[in-house]
């Protein structure tokens, strides 16, 4: 787990604090005893398919043991690190409550694995992470999912960029430059082959939430941007609507291993309770 997680033979053993030589020598024991390679070597080093079977298992005797430990007493072994995945915008926006209720938490690190919804459950089928807001709806092996609600998210421009790409109500989606998030963020693309755009105009990659908000207040670009990110910018003028009715509701969902943990299982409280207040249902 170390070595995946650091990436390196050395990081790892700077964790475990032993040598690089020690670590090497429990992989190899540890390929030997299972008759499999566990480990590829390289930068950063990544598990085999019967590796991430393992790894899988060693997070959750991670867990298993702190709670364990709390169980019996021994509070001084008791904090668990719970590495979970969410997408970079229900980060900056709807997920923030649930940080606020995990700093009550005394027991438990939390490790934040960002990565956009339609890819962050290959994360748990790695063994990389406990738990996932994703738009998959079909459970990892080994999982159980549900629907948390819908993150709506609303084509905006500047005023500016509007004016310029814009003849009466006719939007120029052809010739108007567009911002992507990165290589996995496809709402622009998907709006765009709706109104029937098949060459890409112009595009810009800014990614970060903040950042894309602040390239298209800007004027970068256009960008499908959630709702819960808007504040009175449209109310202001600052920036405009592309389109009266149009929008792309993207279901979240909550998926997580089938693993009786009393940590995962308060995990999931708050994330269900901060969706059911701030999502659409549907």
């Amino acid at each position: 787990m170390a070595v995946i997680d650091e990436g390196t033979f050395e990081a790892a053993a700077d964790i475990l604090r032993v040598t690089p030589s020690a670590v090497s020598q429990r992989i190899k024991a540890l390929e030997a005893s299972t008759g499999q390679v566990l480990v590829r070597r390289r930068v950063p080093c990544v598990p085999t398919e019967a590796g991430t079977v393992l790894l899988r298992m060693a997070r959750q005797v991670q867990v298993l043991e702190a709670e364990a430990s709390t169980a019996l007493g021994t509070t001084a072994a008791s904090r668990a690190v719970l590495p979970v995945a969410i997408n970079a915008d229900s980060l900056a926006t709807w997920f923030v409550p649930v940080l606020a209720v995990a700093a009550t938490w005394q027991d438990t690190t939390l490790d934040l694995r960002v990565e956009d919804q339609g890819f962050s459950s290959q994360l748990l089928r790695q063994g990389d992470v406990m738990g996932a807001i994703t738009s998959d709806p079909v459970p990892v092996s080994g999982c159980r999912v549900e629907l948390l609600g819908h993150m709506r998210y609303i084509p905006v421009a500047s005023a500016s960029l509007h004016r310029r790409f814009t003849k009466g109500s006719t939007v120029g989606w052809a010739r108007m430059p567009v911002l992507k998030f990165n290589v996995k963020d496809t709402l622009q693309r998907a709006l765009l082959t709706a109104k029937g755009v098949e060459q890409s105009p112009p595009t810009h990659t800014v990614p970060s939430s903040e950042g894309f908000l602040a390239a298209i207040k800007a004027g970068l670009g256009w960008g499908m941007l959630p709702e819960l990110q808007l504040g009175n910018e449209l109310a202001e003028g600052t920036l405009v609507r592309l389109g009266r009715n149009t929008h792309e509701d993207v279901p979240l969902h909550w998926q997580s291993w089938s693993l009786d943990s009393a940590r995962l299982h308060r995990m999931g409280e708050a994330v269900r309770d901060t969706a059911r207040k701030k999502l659409r249902a549907s």
